[in-house]
């Protein structure tokens, strides 16, 4: 089996690059692609060329235009990244017969009430991240092609910058920090999306028929305010010799921390379709976190 996975620096397709190089032959692009291949989801027509010459059997796109709230400056590029590559990549995979892995997220719904979000729900996007994500979404489908699209929520992992990071760098700075707490998810480990997007591909090589839209992320739900909380309660226990700054951590709504993109309050993902499908425990948020916490203490302490 060869697999193509775009975005192999990124938090996921760091990841990615582990779990699936037990599956084949892995042919790994970032940006900048490799002689003859282009791995840039800016030029969709370099990707097109790219799947011709190298005929993967599956496809794995990690990559995407992530900046949030920079996206509503930057409408025609976060589209072209996000909704135009992934059409280029469905239309070269219903050509040779390839599996397209996607990944997406819960900024597809309009994140009202509390009720997790099931794939069959009407979406709504707020902002021109999620707009871009679902016209992707929509894309993929509408190709044709076999394909495996998982949304997932506030993913995480120790490399690169994260919620996690900022919190630890930002308690050592500064005595009192102010949190959102009107936002509902789950912190989902980028090793965990790769681990259960490994072995999806396996279970859909032998039953296509499970192919379609998924949601994916780990048990449970928190909001900002209480991960932050439970960020640094394991960064002082873990580190009781480092000396942090911050005394108080106060909750604050999503009115009082203004941003150029409207955030959903309710980014809760009902997970039961996927883990049916595919047979799959997903562990509790705070798992993931811990171990992801370990890894980057343990480096700052070296």
């Amino acid at each position: 089996m060869k697999i193509l996975l775009l975005g192999k620096n990124g938090q996921l397709g760091w990841e990615l690059q582990r779990s699936l190089a037990p599956l084949g032959e892995l042919v790994a692009l970032d940006r900048q692609g490799a002689p003859g291949l282009c791995g840039d989801l800016g030029e969709p027509d370099g990707l097109a060329a790219t799947v011709r010459a190298l005929r993967p059997d599956v496809i794995v796109n990690a990559a995407a235009y992530t900046a949030v709230d920079r996206a509503e400056s930057e409408p025609d590029l976060a589209r072209r990244i996000n909704a135009h590559a992934p059409a280029a990549l469905a239309r070269e995979a219903a050509a040779c017969g390839a599996l397209l892995v996607h990944y997406s997220t819960d900024y597809v719904f309009h994140g009202h009430g509390q009720r997790p979000w099931a794939e069959d729900d009407p979406t709504g996007p707020l902002n021109v991240y999620g707009q871009t994500k679902l016209a992707g979404e929509q894309a993929i489908v509408q190709a044709g092609c076999r394909h495996l699209i998982l949304r997932t929520s506030w993913i995480h992992a120790a490399r690169g910058g994260n919620f996690a990071r900022t919190m630890l760098r930002l308690a050592r700075q500064q005595p009192r920090l102010t949190v959102i707490d009107d936002q509902w998810g789950a912190p989902t480990g980028a090793e965990l999306i790769a681990d259960v997007s490994a072995h999806a591909i396996v279970q859909l090589r032998a039953r296509p028929d499970k192919a379609g839209i998924y949601h994916l992320a780990a048990a449970g739900e928190t909001n900002w305010f209480s991960y932050a909380k439970h960020v640094l309660a394991q960064a002082q226990s873990a580190q009781a010799a480092i000396e942090y700054a911050v005394k108080d951590i106060l909750p604050i709504p999503s009115s009082a921390y203004p941003v150029a993109a409207t955030r959903p309050h309710n980014s809760r993902l009902d997970t039961r379709k996927l883990r049916t499908a595919f047979d799959l425990h997903l562990p509790p948020w705070q798992a993931g976190v811990d171990r992801m916490l370990a890894e980057i203490l343990g480096h700052s302490l070296a």
